[in-house]
């Protein structure tokens, strides 16, 4: 039997989208489409300029506005077109979307701890479980990835889609404690091969210094 040759890895730039208004004032958003605030298009913008010269196959992005808005800022960068892909969304959070962190521990105490301790099966009403957004991102990040094998691709997607593929990455549990950020157009670097994701670099930040880049020059 004639050995197969090994596939070549995919290359994934994942990215969560820029600032929102509801990120500052922790209001879960969830799959609502809330936009980007100033300071999140500030983000996308510095972050396009750090990518220019990056060899860019294809980008992915959540179709809720405010990651599709940071990838349009990487197209145009770049030249390379956005498509839109539903499986990027953030996690529906059902009844929380909209409330912020402490107005669900003060009326909804029980679904709160719940949610604060991991509960990989608790879904909020209406919403995702952690199981659910797992099983949503994996299949979604490894069906794309898997069209560009030796190719470098960016995912533009949300801070769930980020830890999933974190914990992919890292083959950490569903419920081990988050002891790495997911900042707001930070870069994270993966590989990707049918046996699954490996981590590369994660919350890359140094294009959102002030002095990192000087966008009237580039």
């Amino acid at each position: 039997m004639v050995p197969q040759p090994a596939l070549e890895a995919a290359r994934l730039l994942a990215i969560r989208h820029g600032e929102t208004a509801w990120n500052v004032d922790t209001r879960i958003q969830g799959q609502l489409d809330v936009g980007l605030n100033d300071i999140g298009r500030w983000q996308a913008r510095r972050l396009a300029l750090a990518l220019t010269g990056e060899p860019i196959a294809a980008i992915y992005a959540s179709d809720l506005g405010r990651a599709y808005e940071t990838a349009l800022h990487v197209s145009r960068a770049t030249g390379v077109p956005v498509s839109a892909d539903e499986g990027l969304r953030e996690r529906h959070f059902g009844e929380f979307q909209g409330k912020t962190f402490a107005e669900i521990e003060a009326a909804l105490p029980d679904q709160a701890m719940r949610w604060r301790t991991r509960d990989p099966e608790f879904a909020p009403c209406g919403g995702e479980s952690l199981l659910q957004l797992r099983e949503r991102v994996v299949a979604t990040a490894g069906k794309l990835a898997a069209r560009h094998a030796g190719e470098l691709i960016v995912l533009v997607g949300h801070g769930g889609v980020m830890d999933v593929l974190y914990r992919a990455a890292t083959r950490l549990d569903i419920q081990a404690p988050r002891t790495w950020a997911l900042g707001n157009a930070a870069i994270n670097r993966l590989l990707w091969t049918p046996e699954g994701f490996t981590l590369v670099g994660w919350a890359d930040t140094q294009h959102l210094d002030h002095d990192a880049l000087d966008e009237t020059t580039t």
